[in-house]
């Protein structure tokens, strides 16, 4: 369970100003901003060390991972609710955290991790594909799981494992649509690529030309070749009026 434990006993000092200078101030001391709000209180802006946080954040619980945070003499039950990473060194730039009451139901997202070998994989040769990697629950601050466990070691080719059949007592509660699928074994997919001597040959052979068109073009070859004759003037040598004169003169 996201309980506090001795590790995680978190000191917050005081900060001043909120622009983005007297954060880059701040990190150059080694600390980085946050804000710590909820409970009905004011939101304060503090200091904390990145080491501490990433700490929790790479727990097995995670970001849902309650501690105690001590700021100016008082102690308050609080989770991270977001933070911020710088995306190329990939430094912690800034968290924000939520005070908790342990006696009020909190939502949060909780991550669900595959256990076991399907025989439809290991016996059918199929694949086993995870459809859903975090499912929204409800119940008490004290009672949220670090994760939830989905046994696969039954789970045959075209069954599937729905949020229902996820392991969880009264404690919680799945806001996540329980018919939801989590996980299913299916058939492989088999790619067929053509070979690239027989993709070249597909390629060379272009599509023939339909024989309606070729006959279209024939024929109007044909008439234009007709047509010229007939708009053709005639040749000049052959003149048979101007021979009869010329027979006659002799």
């Amino acid at each position: 369970m996201a309980t506090a434990t001795a590790d995680k006993n978190v000191e917050a000092k005081p900060r001043q100003g909120g622009g983005k200078n007297d954060a880059r101030r701040l990190r150059r001391t080694g600390l980085i901003p946050a804000v710590v709000y909820g409970a009905g209180q004011d939101s304060q802006a503090i200091a904390l060390d990145p080491k501490q946080m990433r700490r929790i954040l790479n727990s097995e619980s995670g970001h849902n991972s309650i501690f105690d945070l001590n700021f100016n003499g008082q102690a308050a039950k609080v989770m991270i609710v977001d933070w911020q990473y710088e995306p190329i060194k990939g430094a912690l730039l800034h968290v924000d955290l939520k005070r908790i009451a342990m006696d009020k139901v909190l939502q949060v997202s909780v991550p669900i991790l595959l256990k076991g070998e399907a025989p439809g994989v290991k016996v059918q040769g199929g694949i086993l594909e995870q459809l859903l990697r975090e499912v929204e629950i409800e119940c008490l601050p004290g009672d949220i799981p670090g994760r939830i466990d989905a046994d696969v070691s039954q789970l045959m080719f075209g069954q599937v494992i729905r949020v229902s059949d996820l392991p969880h007592d009264g404690k919680i509660k799945f806001v996540t649509d329980e018919s939801q699928p989590v996980a299913h074994v299916v058939a492989v997919k088999e790619v067929v690529e053509a070979a690239p001597a027989e993709a070249a040959v597909e390629g060379a052979a272009a599509p023939a030309e339909p024989e309606v068109i070729k006959k279209g073009k024939q024929e109007a070859e044909g008439e234009a070749a007709e047509g010229g004759d007939k708009t053709a003037k005639p040749d000049k040598a052959a003149k048979p009026e101007k021979a009869e004169k010329a027979e006659k003169k002799k």
